[in-house]
């Protein structure tokens, strides 16, 4: 049985077509996969991807729109808490200030929470600056990675105004890329992405901390990104991996950077476990992004290790000439059962306090154990002895029963570090959080009652000291609860 000619090449024309259209469905597909799949195409989903996603071309006006338009939705959202919560108002120059200690400090009148809050509400606005940086970087077709300038204090500025005014480069940019598969392991792949990072850390800590003894927001806010982003963008580099599996390379990256600190002796657990809420977030932004980049950029470009790795430790050096030293202050307050001239003896000195309870003081947080004073009125000496040594407090008012006043001469220092080994002390124990004076006051109730207060001021030269104060205050506050308690239980037992 047989057929025409005529009849089967019309047959073999059409099965060809078929096989034609097939072909460009799957390459259809896969282009949907690259980008994403089969995604809602609402305006919502649309802005939802831009933000948040990884993979959605940003345009110099879609860069400028957010930038612009989330920065005033942010300064208003702030603006209103902390005049409803802290009855204070924030101006546009302090939102917009480097030094976040300066946002904070319109805080300090509202609850506790509110700088942890606030901090927490920023990590979101802090990925889409980063992740979108980073795209419109290559919409512009130059590299990925200068989007991580974003990242550099005082330079950010410069960046997103040069990001936000480059016109979008012809061809592809953002693009999926197909690359070969790899033969390296992907134990292999991702030793090499945790090794390049732990490299980074150790060369920002040697010249950050030892050389320039700085700790600055280039150590704790960009370097984990790098970190991140590097470690991710090398285990990806020769075959693409998932994302989780990027997402745990850049955790380990930062957690063994972390644990050697702690078996090298360069640091102690308490610090490590207070720079955890904010590095290890940065972290894993940056095993996101860098997994992006080596997933979609064209083949065999930005295979270079980003300028900004070798620019870190300068910028580390320079930071200290733009960030004037700021001081802080603390103030915490009790109601008394008694009059102010029962309460001013137990206040001028006082006898041993009970065991703390507290964690965080007996895991090495300095914590007060008792106070006596040589002397009366001004130019007398205050001798408050701590758990970690003795402040020596020379009395500058001496307004008996309303108000004592002292500046600090000696401090001890802030904590004990928790460690394996018997003595560990890193250069941030030496002057980085000094207190500076500090002072009593007695308000008269109604009753025959008394408010103490209790402030102090001081110096904190960590950054960024928007986060790093949160920890101060918070320690300060407990150290200042724990005195005046005291206090409390002595004059009100009489």
């Amino acid at each position: 049985m047989g057929g025409s000619p005529n009849g089967t090449t019309e047959r073999q024309a059409e099965n060809k077509r078929m096989t034609d259209d097939a072909t460009r469905d799957d390459a259809g597909r896969g282009m949907a996969d690259s980008r994403g799949g089969d995604q809602p195409s609402g305006p919502l989903a649309r802005v939802l991807r831009l933000w948040f996603g990884v993979r959605s071309d940003v345009t110099r006006g879609a860069y400028a729109a957010t930038g612009f338009g989330l920065m005033a939705f942010k300064y208003g959202v702030e603006t209103l808490a902390i005049l409803l919560l802290a009855d204070n108002v924030l101006t546009p120059l302090e939102f917009l200030h480097p030094l976040l200690s300066v946002r904070v400090r319109a805080m300090e009148p509202g609850p506790e929470w509110l700088p942890w809050a606030v901090f927490a509400w920023s990590l979101p606005f802090l990925w889409i600056a980063f992740s979108m940086s980073v795209r419109r970087a290559a919409d512009a077709g130059i590299s990925p990675w200068s989007g991580l300038w974003v990242l550099v204090p005082i330079l950010n500025l410069l960046a997103m105004l040069v990001l936000a005014v480059l016109p979008s480069a012809p061809g592809p940019g953002w693009s999926d890329t197909r690359r070969r598969k790899s033969d390296i392991a992907i134990v292999t792949s991702a030793v090499l992405g945790v090794m390049a990072a732990l490299a980074i850390a150790g060369a920002m800590i040697g010249f950050g901390v030892y050389i320039f003894d700085e700790y600055g927001a280039s150590l704790f806010f960009a370097t984990p990104v790098v970190m991140g982003a590097t470690s991710a963008f090398l285990f990806n580099r020769e075959h693409a991996r998932s994302y989780g599996a990027s997402i745990f390379v850049a955790f380990m990256a930062v957690f063994i950077a972390g644990l050697a600190l702690l078996l090298f002796a360069l640091e102690g657990a308490i610090c490590i476990a207070m720079a955890i809420p904010l590095v290890l977030p940065l972290g894993l932004f940056g095993g996101v992004i860098g997994k992006a980049i080596a997933d979609y950029t064209r083949e065999g470009r930005y295979m270079v290790p980003p300028a900004i790795v070798f620019a870190l430790p300068l910028l580390a050096g320079a930071e200290s000439l733009f960030v004037p030293p700021t001081e802080f202050l603390v103030l915490s307050s009790v109601e008394i059962d008694a009059p102010p001239e029962t309460v001013w003896r137990h206040v001028v000195s006082f006898p041993d306090l009970p065991e703390p309870s507290e964690w965080y003081f007996r895991a090495g947080i300095s914590c007060p154990v008792r106070a006596r004073i040589e002397g009366r009125g001004v130019g007398a000496t205050r001798y408050c002895e701590f758990t970690t040594g003795t402040f020596i407090e020379p009395i500058t008012v001496w307004d008996e029963p309303r108000r004592l006043a002292f500046d600090v001469k000696s401090q001890p220092p802030p904590m004990f570090e928790l460690s394996p080994y018997r003595h560990v002390h890193p250069p941030h124990m030496d002057g980085v959080l000094r207190s500076t004076r500090g002072e009593f006051r007695l308000v008269p109730l109604a009753g025959g009652r008394t408010r103490l207060e209790g402030r102090t001021w001081y110096r904190f030269n960590m950054k960024p000291q928007g986060y790093w104060t949160l920890w101060s205050d918070l320690f300060i506050h407990r150290i200042h609860l724990r005195v005046l308690r005291h206090v409390k239980r002595l004059a009100e037992a009489g």
